[in-house]
C-alpha cells in the first residue's frame, strides 16, 4: 500500500487518452468516468443499463468535457467473440485505447459457503474474473500499441483478506488479484503496460448499500474522494507501479 499523499495529478493528466470503464452507470464507475473526462480523457462507458449510461454521457457533455462513447455490455452474458468485436469497434471509432478500469462487479448475498450454490459461484466468477480476463485479452493488441497503457482492476477488502460469509464474491475477488499479478509478470517485456488492483474500502455506493444494509451510508466517504488515486493510476505519473494492490488508505 502507498499513502494517498503520493497520488498527485495535474488537470491535463489524461489528455488525449481513451479509457474504457465497466460499470460506468453508477457508483465508483460513474464518478471515475467523470473524473477521467475532467482530466482530458475520452471515456467509453460500458454497463448493462442504457439509461444510466446515457445519464452519465449527458452529464459529461453538459460540462463541456470530451464526448464519451457508450457500449452497452452485460458481462454475465458476453463471450469472447463479443469482447473481440468490442475491441474492434474501439479501434474503428477511436483508433486507440490507453486504459481499462474494470469496475463492474457481481455481488449476490452474504451467507456461509455451505449454502452457496455452484450457479452462484459461476456467476461471481463470470463477472468478477472471467469477463475482466476476456476483455483485457481482447483489448491487449490495442494496449500494446499505446505509448503508455494502464489496466486497473477493482477488488474488495473481503477478497484481499478472507472474511466469513462473503462466499463466492470474496473468493472471486481474490482470484482477480492473482490474475492481475500473474499477468503483470507475463508483461515484463512490455513495460509501457501496467496492471494494478485498487481496494476502494468502505465508500458510499449501491453495492455497499446491498452488502451492508444496516450501515449509516451517509457516514461513509463519497466516491469522489478516491478519484486522485484512480486518475493517478491511469496517468503517466504511475508508470512505475506494476502488479500492485493499492488502497486510498495510508
Amino acid at each position: 500500500m502507498i499513502a494517498t499523499a503520493r497520488y498527485l495529478t495535474q488537470p491535463d493528466s489524461l489528455d488525449q487518452r481513451v479509457i474504457f470503464i465497466t460499470g460506468a452507470g453508477q457508483g465508483l464507475g460513474r464518478q471515475a468516468a467523470i473524473a477521467f473526462a475532467q482530466h482530458g480523457a475520452t471515456v467509453i462507458l460500458a454497463g448493462r443499463k442504457q439509461k444510466k449510461l446515457e445519464a452519465v454521457y449527458d452529464e459529461i457533455v453538459a460540462s463541456g468535457l470530451p464526448e464519451p462513447l457508450i457500449f452497452p455490455l452485460d458481462l454475465q452474458k458476453a463471450d469472447e467473440e463479443e469482447f473481440k468485436a468490442l475491441a474492434e469497434g474501439i479501434y474503428q471509432q477511436l483508433g486507440r485505447l490507453d486504459g481499462i478500469l474494470h469496475n463492474a462487479a457481481a455481488f449476490d448475498r452474504l451467507g456461509p459457503l455451505e449454502i452457496h450454490t455452484a450457479k452462484e459461484f459461476e456467476l461471481m466468477f463470470k463477472v468478477n474474473v472471467i469477463a475482466p480476463f476476456a476483455l483485457t485479452k481482447a483489448c491487449m493488441p490495442l494496449l500494446k500499441m499505446a505509448p503508455d497503457a494502464s489496466v486497473v482492476f477493482v477488488s474488495s477488502t473481503t477478497g484481499h483478506e478472507p472474511a466469513a460469509y462473503w462466499g463466492a464474491h470474496g473468493v472471486s475477488k481474490k482470484a482477480l488479484e492473482h490474475l492481475m499479478q500473474t499477468w503483470s509478470l507475463e508483461l515484463e517485456q512490455f513495460p509501457q503496460i501496467r496492471l494494478n488492483v485498487v481496494l476502494p474500502g468502505a465508500i458510499q455506493s449501491p453495492q455497499r448499500k446491498k452488502s451492508h444494509p444496516g450501515e449509516v451510508h451517509a457516514d461513509l466517504p463519497q466516491a469522489d474522494q478516491l478519484m486522485d488515486l484512480y486518475v493517478y493510476l491511469m496517468s503517466a505519473a504511475s508508470k512505475d507501479q506494476y502488479g500492485k494492490i493499492l488502497s486510498p488508505e495510508a
